[in-house]
C-alpha cells in the first residue's frame, strides 16, 4: 500500500534519484519551437485564428517555466541524492554497531517547485498523444479465477468476517501479538470496518492496490511469506489435519497440497523482493494471493507479516515492545527502513523529516508524509488515526475475539 496513509510504494532500502543534472524529463526535453516554425505547420485556418503576438507570448512564458524548473530539478537531484548518501552512511554505521546521531539525517525539507506553471499551448498538438496505459490491478474475481486456473482450487472463506477474525486472533495470540498492536494495525490499515477480503481503494471493479486483508498485504508480500514460511504453514495445517475426519479431512488434505505447490511456486524464483514481486505481476502469482482469503492459511499469513518485523527488531537488539504505531510504520516501509524511524531517540523524531525515509518518486506521491513532515509528526497523526478508527464497529469486533 510503499501511505494510504500509504507509504506501500515505498520499497525497502529504496534510493533516491541518482545525483547529477536534470531528471529524464528535463533534460531530454527539446527546445520551444519558434513562433515562425509553429506557423508554417499550421492550415491557414488555424494561422487565422491564433495570433503571431500569442504565440510569440506562449513561447516566452513557456522559456520561463523551462528554466525555472530545470533550476528547480538541479536543487531537487542534490536534495535526493544526499538522502541517498545519508541513508547509505546510517547503514554502514548500523552494520559496524556505531550510534547513529542527528547529524545522520537531512535535516532540510524537500524543495518545492514555485516557479510558474507551464502555459497552455494555443495551438493544437500536430499529433495528439495516445493516453497512457494504465497498469491493471487485480481484483478478488482475479485471484479466485487464477486459483482455480493454475491449482483446481479455491480459497475455504468464511461465512461471516467474525469467524476469520476469531482465526485470525487466535493464531496471532499464540504467535505473540498483543491485541492492541493486531487491533490497532487492523484499524489503521482497514479504516475500522474492513473484512478478510477488503482491498485497497476497491471500487466496484477496479481497485488502486493489490492490498488485501486486516495488514493489507500485497502480491509481492504474499509470494515472500509463503517462500519464507512454508515450511511453519504446511506443517500448521498438517497438525489440523490430524484432528479432523471424513469430508473435512479430505478439503484440509486437497489444502495442504495445494500449499506445497504454491510454497514451491514460489521458491522457483530467488529470495528477493524484486524477484517476488515480477512473480506478484502475474497470474500464477494472483493465484498464490488467493491464500490470503483462506480462513486457515490467510490468518497465518496476516499475522506472519507483522511477526517478522517484530522478529526483525528484537534481532537489531531492539527489544522494548513495539507500540502499534511502530509497528505500522514497519509494516508499511519495510522493516529496515521502518526500524530507523523505530529507534529514533523521541528528541531526534521532532527534528527528523519524513524524506529520509522515501525515495523522490514515493515521497512526492504521498500528501500525508508532506503535511506530517517529521518522524514525529508522522507516528503521531498515525497514532491519532488508530484512536478514531479503533471505535468503529470492524475494530472493537476484533478485539473481542481476543
Amino acid at each position: 500500500m510503499v501511505l494510504a496513509l500509504a507509504l506501500p510504494g515505498v520499497a525497502v532500502g529504496a534510493l533516491a534519484q541518482p545525483l547529477g543534472g536534470l531528471s529524464p524529463a528535463t533534460a531530454n526535453a527539446k527546445p520551444p519551437f519558434l513562433a515562425s516554425q509553429l506557423v508554417a505547420q499550421m492550415q491557414p485556418t488555424q494561422v487565422s485564428m491564433v495570433s503571431p503576438e500569442l504565440i510569440a507570448d506562449y513561447h516566452r512564458k513557456l522559456k520561463e517555466y523551462q528554466e525555472a524548473r530545470a533550476a528547480f530539478e538541479q536543487r531537487a537531484s542534490a536534495y535526493w541524492a544526499s538522502i541517498a548518501e545519508k541513508r547509505h552512511g546510517r547503514y554502514a554505521k548500523r552494520r559496524d554497531h556505531q550510534p547513529i546521531v542527528l547529524d545522520d539525517y537531512v535535516l532540510t525539507q524537500p524543495p518545492v517547485y514555485t516557479g510558474p506553471k507551464r502555459p497552455a499551448n494555443p495551438l493544437p498538438e500536430s499529433e495528439p498523444q495516445e493516453p497512457r496505459e494504465r497498469k491493471y490491478v487485480p481484483v478478488v474475481t482475479d485471484l479466485l479465477q487464477a486459483a482455480a486456473e493454475y491449482f483446481q482450487w479455491a480459497p475455504e472463506q468464511p461465512a461471516n468476517d467474525m469467524d476469520f477474525k476469531r482465526a485470525y486472533a487466535r493464531f496471532a495470540s499464540a504467535a505473540g501479538l498483543t491485541r492492541e498492536q493486531a487491533v490497532r494495525v487492523y484499524a489503521f490499515e482497514t479504516g475500522g470496518n474492513g473484512d478478510h477480503a477488503s482491498q485497497s481503494g476497491f471500487h466496484g471493479t477496479r481497485a488502486i492496490s493489490t492490498a488485501i486483508g486486516y495488514n493489507q498485504l500485497l502480491t509481492t508480500n504474499t509470494v515472500e511469506l509463503l517462500a519464507e514460511q512454508g515450511e511453519p504453514l504446511i506443517k500448521a495445517l498438517t497438525d489440523k489435519a490430524a484432528h479432523l475426519n471424513g469430508p473435512q479431512r479430505r478439503t484440509m488434505d486437497t489444502k495442504i497440497a495445494v500449499l506445497k505447490k504454491m510454497v514451491a511456486l514460489a521458491r522457483s524464483v530467488p529470495d528477493d523482493w524484486s524477484e517476488h514481486e515480477k512473480l506478484g505481476d502475474t497470474p500464477r502469482g494472483w493465484a498464490l494471493h488467493a491464500m490470503v482469503l483462506d480462513i486457515d492459511v490467510g490468518p497465518m499469513l496476516q499475522t506472519h507479516k507483522l511477526l517478522t518485523s517484530v522478529i526483525f527488531a528484537r534481532e537489531k537488539g531492539y527489544t522494548r515492545p513495539l507500540t502499534a504505531a511502530e509497528l505500522e510504520m514497519m509494516n508499511l516501509t519495510g522493516d529496515g527502513t521502518g526500524l530507523d524511524m523505530v529507534t529514533m531517540p523521541l528528541a531526534m523524531r521532532e527534528q527528523v523529516p519524513t524524506a529520509n525515509f522515501f525515495q523522490r518518486s514515493g515521497y512526492e506521491r504521498n500528501p500525508v508524509a508532506i503535511r506530517h513532515n517529521t518522524v514525529a509528526k508522522l507516528l503521531a497523526v498515525t497514532d491519532a488515526r488508530m484512536d478514531a478508527n479503533s471505535n468503529l464497529p470492524g475494530a472493537r469486533d476484533l478485539a473481542a475475539a481476543f
